[in-house]
């Protein structure tokens, strides 16, 4: 550890690359940020046998033989560090509380970070007691459990706005059970004649005229190119979900509309109906053609800050 810098541990399942940004606002901050992204550990099974019983173990929620791996490598690269001015974590649920604590002891400071509804990861409750702080971007998770409020942040802002595009809507989706809407949704900007961009992870199936599917993952700055040469974003939400998801703030980073599912964003301090065309109804959507010839009107600057990630990671640490 580099001389007179406090140490900050970053530990994150960073499958989409977000959680990055987060080490590299604090690093601008002169702190050493060890950032253990076990999304990138490989685990291969001894044999067949070992497979086979994990599949059941799992299930049942008795082991998992991955998580045993994550474990034990996080505890390995920390055993020569001895104290660590705070520890956050993002995705703790795949560690044990025994490994938690481990690490806690080290620690003048913890926090975790929860960016998904707790009933979508129930285990998550029983480690809440296990961390100084917990925020969690969920409103009713915060009131239910006694969490502190924190959305999700902007990772990228732009001072003005291009003068073209190349795509008027663009989502990026993961194969789930939010597909149907989405479909829906595509379909409607179709019979509109908007020209979308609309990509879902799913293999062997054929693209529509609507949607484009794929089985490559795309990296971070793929996304973010697409991004750039879309004009409006579109977010689909979870079911039950109130928190908002990282096509908001990248939308508002990049000075760009949206239009979203999900209803709760008009409680945010920067909603604007100028900017954000909520569906509230799936079976009649209908988007005034007015939402997509008029410009984007700048969210004000004091509002803007706030979610910056450089202004976002200040209430970690302090």
């Amino acid at each position: 550890m580099t001389e007179n810098k406090k140490l900050i541990l970053l530990i994150t399942y960073d499958n989409w690359g977000y959680n990055q940004y987060i080490a590299d606002a604090l690093e601008k901050k002169s702190y050493e940020v060890k950032h253990i992204n076990f999304h990138s550990f490989r685990y291969k099974y001894p044999s067949f046998r070992h497979k086979a019983l994990n599949f059941f173990t799992k299930n049942l929620g008795i082991s998992n033989l991955k998580h045993i791996h994550y474990n034990e490598i996080i505890l390995n690269e920390l055993k020569d560090i001895q104290s660590i001015d705070t520890a956050i974590y993002i995705k703790a649920d795949f560690l044990s509380p025994a490994t938690i604590q481990a690490i806690n002891k080290k620690s003048r400071k913890s926090v975790f970070i929860i960016s998904d509804s707790i009933n979508r990861y129930p285990k998550t409750k029983k480690i809440l007691s296990l961390f100084d702080k917990v925020f969690s971007f969920e409103k009713k998770d915060c009131e239910k459990y006694h969490l502190n409020f924190k959305t999700n942040f902007i990772y990228k802002a732009i001072d003005r706005v291009p003068s073209t595009y190349k795509y008027k809507v663009f989502n990026i989706s993961s194969y789930d059970k939010r597909f149907p809407v989405l479909e829906k949704i595509a379909k409607a900007l179709y019979r509109m004649k908007i020209n979308s961009k609309i990509i879902v992870f799913k293999p062997k199936r054929n693209s529509e005229p609507y949607l484009e599917f794929t089985n490559s993952p795309l990296s971070i700055s793929e996304i973010n190119t697409y991004m750039e040469e879309s004009e409006i974003m579109l977010d689909v939400s979870r079911t039950g979900q109130q928190g908002l998801s990282f096509r908001v703030f990248e939308s508002m980073g990049l000075k760009k509309k949206l239009i979203t599912t999900n209803t709760n964003i008009v409680t945010y301090d920067f909603y604007n109906p100028e900017n954000i065309f909520v569906i509230t109804d799936l079976n009649n959507i209908h988007i005034p053609e007015s939402f997509f010839n008029t410009p984007y009107v700048e969210v004000p600057k004091n509002i803007f800050d706030k979610y910056l990630i450089d202004n976002w990671v200040d209430e970690l640490i302090d």
